[in-house]
């Protein structure tokens, strides 16, 4: 099943990350830009086609101070009102790099090569943050960082790429106070408070309210899918654990949804345009919301996973519509069951994972509650804080690499 046994700590250094190979880096397609005609700026790529560059698209890019607030960056005009029969009337390249632009309506601008070559990788579907890495039982080797409490620039940055790249980071040595989660997780993004706190305590209690507050064990699911918007990353840190199971579990939703696209396509378009309505209840709360169990972008990408066999509820369709749709749903969550897709690991005290939740689906095995006390704490920051420290973080280095080049 390629899974690790729990206690070996295959512990991930900075230093020892090229070896490892556990950054994947954003997919690079080689693309130029090329003065075509007096009036033509032209993408070129790898394959020899060529794209010419919209006037409007490129107006719209201007970065001088008469078109944009330098210090916010955002423009001071709305497109919207620029001529639609704008066209560039004059074209030049004065240095190495950049681009000198006259349009039709009169203004002139001054454009760089790589920030427009930039801009142009997004829009060919490309991703300025590390793409995923898709993963199943086999994976042999895990993303362990040790934690330090003052990271590096260049320290976090290796976290973020990891955890940007296969969904999920676990951490060593994380100090076992309670209320540390909280402290990781605004590391990373702003913490995203529910009405099971800011911080939860995730153990077995009596009445619990939650499934995850018992000692079963629990088949892999998202979390929260019954939120608008779900909390787009977990966090489970581990402040006690004397029990011999409770091991914790993880898929790699879009590896599953991506074999289930390719081996059953009709299955995968029937999870992917089927509303479900998923929902929780306790005496102080009643949330409701629906998504497709496999969440498509526009371009027809995975997006999220929204799986909790537990919570959901598909609405009454006729009777071949459902059992279409049940059939669909029977295949996809015994794949995300089978050992073929699972890892399993020990969370052991100071441990902590950090999961992507619209990405991964997570469970545990059950344990006896009567051994010992396993005693996690959780909490949820949302999707786009670690996307957000790492083009930061990017831009920093970068910066700092461009100084000591011209020092």
């Amino acid at each position: 099943m390629g899974t690790r046994a729990p206690g070996d700590p295959r512990v991930v250094d900075t230093a020892e990350r090229a070896r490892l190979d556990l950054i994947v880096a954003a997919p690079q397609r080689p693309l130029t830009l090329k003065i075509a005609a007096p009036g033509a700026l032209v993408l070129e790529r790898a394959d020899g086609t060529v794209c010419p560059v919209h006037p409007l698209w490129l107006r719209e890019r201007c970065k001088d101070a008469a078109s944009m607030d330098l210090h916010t960056q955002q423009r001071l005009q709305d497109p919207s009102d620029f001529d639609l029969g704008l066209k560039i009337t004059a074209l030049s390249q004065p240095a190495a790099g950049t681009f000198r632009v006259r349009f039709s309506d009169g203004y002139e601008a001054s454009f760089s090569a790589a920030e427009l070559l930039e801009e142009a990788a997004l829009a060919d579907n490309s991703h300025d943050c590390p793409a995923p890495r898709l993963w199943d039982g086999k994976l042999a080797q895990f993303p362990r960082m040790r934690w330090r409490t003052e990271p590096s620039a260049t320290e976090l940055m290796s976290w973020l790429e990891a955890f940007l790249s296969y969904g999920f980071v676990i951490f060593e040595d994380v100090p076992t106070e309670p209320g540390t989660v909280l402290k990781v997780g605004s590391v990373f993004g702003f913490v995203r408070e529910t009405n099971f706190g800011a911080l939860f305590n995730v153990r077995s209690t009596p009445n619990a309210t939650d499934l995850a507050y018992t000692a079963v064990s629990l088949d892999p699911h998202t979390d929260n899918p019954y939120r608008a918007p779900v909390p787009g990353i977990q966090l489970l840190h581990c402040l006690a654990n004397e029990t011999t199971g409770g091991l914790s579990t993880l898929v790699d939703g879009f590896a599953v949804a991506q074999a289930l696209r390719a081996d059953e396509p009709r299955s995968f378009e029937i999870l992917s345009g089927t509303p479900v309505r998923f929902k929780y209840i306790d005496a102080d709360t009643e949330l409701t919301a629906s998504a497709p169990p496999i969440e498509l972008d526009v371009t027809g990408g995975l997006k999220a996973i929204h799986f909790s066999p537990r919570l959901d509820f598909v609405p009454l369709f006729s009777p071949d519509r459902l059992d279409a749709y049940y059939r669909a749903r029977r295949s996809f969550d015994h794949r995300l069951r089978a050992a073929d897709y699972e890892i399993r690991f020990l969370l052991k005290a100071g441990d902590l994972v950090m999961f992507d939740n619209c990405r991964l689906l997570h469970g545990r095995t059950g344990f006896d509650p009567a051994e010992g006390l396993r005693h996690l704490q959780g909490c949820y920051i949302d999707i786009d804080g670690p996307r957000s420290r790492y083009r930061v973080l990017r831009r920093q280095l970068g910066s700092a690499a461009g100084a000591r080049r011209s020092a």
